[in-house]
């Protein structure tokens, strides 16, 4: 408004100072010196409020403009935040992806089928022990999936790694120790056992997890000086079977 005012003093000045004689030029009178100054000055005037429209305008769409750059900015940053979002979920999902690739090639492939179980005797009424050889050989077979169990040897050879589950029962008469023990490689694992009694006869039985490598073996024995009985109706077995491969 400051400059506006000086501007239109100047101009002011140069009419009211023009060169000397200026109203008395020809027919023209001061009257109509005046009206056209006035015609002049409202033109400045108009013009100078349309320059400062135009300013206010300029002013206002300046702001806008930071306005809509002040959003994009925003937007941007969203934008960016989003895109690092996506990135972690597809980083996600890949993985989720690839488990279930592992999942399903380990569902296709086929577990070994091992399971085995054995009766002591094939037919009619067998006694085994009190003997110098111990070892318990089950010769009536029921299931040998896998091939594992040796029906000569009696013993049980792990064809994979993995956890087994195995299961005995013993029975016998009161003329000697009952019972037996199931040995890994030798060793000693769990067993049954049964002092003589009055009662005529009794029976036991015993399970375990074990975990075996490939090649290990597994054998029932009996106690020193001890007998079990067996016939069809299979009262002396052994059985296990794989868990799970390891």
């Amino acid at each position: 408004m400051e400059s506006r005012a000086w501007l239109l003093l100047a101009l002011l000045g140069f009419f009211l100072f023009a060169e000397p004689g200026f109203g008395q030029k020809g027919n023209v009178d001061i009257s109509e010196w005046m009206r056209v100054k006035d015609e002049v000055i409202k033109s400045l005037q108009d013009r100078l409020t349309n320059v400062e429209k135009c300013k206010i305008d300029g002013d206002t769409l300046e702001a806008r403009l930071n306005a809509t750059k002040d959003e994009l900015t925003r937007e941007k940053a969203e934008t960016d935040k989003l895109k690092e979002e996506i990135k972690g979920l597809n980083t996600r999902l890949d993985a989720a992806e690839k488990e279930i690739d592992k999942l399903k090639q380990s569902s296709d492939t086929t577990a070994p089928q091992i399971a085995f179980s054995v009766s002591l005797a094939n037919f009619g009424d067998i006694y085994r022990g009190p003997c110098t050889d111990k070892t318990l050989v089950f010769k009536r077979v029921f299931a040998n999936a896998g091939n594992g169990y040796d029906l000569n040897t009696g013993s049980f050879t792990a064809p994979v790694n993995g956890f087994y589950y195995f299961s005995f029962s013993t029975y016998g008469y009161n003329t000697h120790t009952i019972g037996a023990v199931l040995l890994k490689n030798d060793i000693l694992q769990i067993s049954t056992y049964e002092n003589p009694s009055v009662d005529g006869s009794d029976s036991s039985s015993n399970a375990a997890v074990l975990q075996l490598a490939a090649g290990d073996k597994l054998h029932m024995e009996l106690w020193d000086n001890g007998q079990v009985f067996d016939n069809l109706n299979g009262h002396t077995t052994f059985s296990g079977f794989l868990l799970f491969p390891v």
